[in-house]
């Protein structure tokens, strides 16, 4: 009997044939097949990976670029920002400094108004002082051929008819005010006495007439038979801001009731009733806030 062991070598090589003998005939292609298939899958995801990575790189690339011209961009704006905050500072420091000058020049202003509202002070008393002997008659009719000597005659009628005696060296000059028309007849007629005692006295002797008589002064009182009636106006001659002041007197006494309105040596004065302060007017501005009160 052959040995056990020999048996089952035999048998294994046997069986190991009879296995290789076993193997589908197919076999071997279907390997090869699938390591094509593979091949072919692995060579796919490499062109997949290639193209991705291409795409990546791409993307990569123009965000670079973007990142660069955003980076400039921001450094154009850092710089355009820095630009401007030197210049608001410039502007800044520039108004400033404006601001200062416009200060000084108001305060200037302020100054120069103040001095000039003084000299015009003085200069409105110098005006008065040379005329602080004078009065006006207002209009009195004009002659043709009218000369001085006509004119001191209507001073002394005048003065015969209101009861003030004057002699002819009393008037110191006498004369009728130019006008601003060639056809303008009763301009003012301004006589120059030679004191203001005088000159006082004439104009409360025409207030007194006036009061006294039911007609008050007119032309024939002066001694002019034609347009005899024409009124006439006899005050003390004012300064040209003293004559617009007396003006706007005369207006607030209309307009707010007040009970008296004169003037007296080149001033002009308002007073409510008799048991009010006596106002002294000053300037157009005081008017206006009396006109307020």
């Amino acid at each position: 009997m052959p040995k056990e062991g020999a048996m089952d070598k035999s048998m294994s090589e046997s069986n190991l044939l009879g296995l290789q003998d076993s193997t589908p005939p197919n076999f071997v292609s279907v390997n090869r097949n699938k390591r094509r298939r593979e091949e072919i899958s692995n060579l796919a995801l490499d062109d997949f990976k290639e193209e991705i990575r291409s795409m990546i790189k791409t993307m990569l690339s123009t965000q670079v670029s973007e990142l660069q011209k955003i980076s400039a961009s921001q450094l154009e704006i850092q710089q355009t920002n820095l630009n401007i905050e030197s210049s608001m500072a410039f502007l800044t420091a520039q108004n400033e400094e404006f601001r200062k000058k416009i200060g000084q020049m108001e305060q200037k202003i302020e100054t120069d108004g103040k001095y000039i509202a003084v000299l015009e002070d003085r200069i409105e008393d110098l005006q008065r002082g040379t005329k602080k002997s004078n009065f006006e008659m207002k209009n009195v009719p004009k002659k043709n051929g009218e000369n001085k000597d006509d004119l001191i005659d209507m001073v002394m009628k005048l003065s015969d008819s209101i009861g003030c005696k004057l002699a002819k060296s009393d008037i110191k000059d006498i004369y009728r005010v130019r006008g601003s028309k060639e056809k303008t007849y009763n301009t003012p007629i301004i006589v120059e006495m030679t004191s203001t005692i005088l000159k006082t006295e004439v104009i409360k002797m025409c207030k007194s007439y006036n009061i006294r008589h039911k007609a008050k002064i007119c032309a024939k009182n002066l001694g002019i038979t034609v347009d005899g009636d024409t009124p006439v106006y006899i005050s003390e001659q004012l300064t040209a801001r003293g004559s617009r002041l007396h003006y706007l007197a005369r207006d607030l006494a209309k307009s707010k009731a007040y009970k008296h309105c004169w003037t007296a040596y080149g001033k002009v004065y308002v007073r409510k009733d008799d048991n009010t302060p006596i106002i002294t007017i000053h300037s157009e501005a005081q008017v206006q806030q009396l006109m307020q009160m």
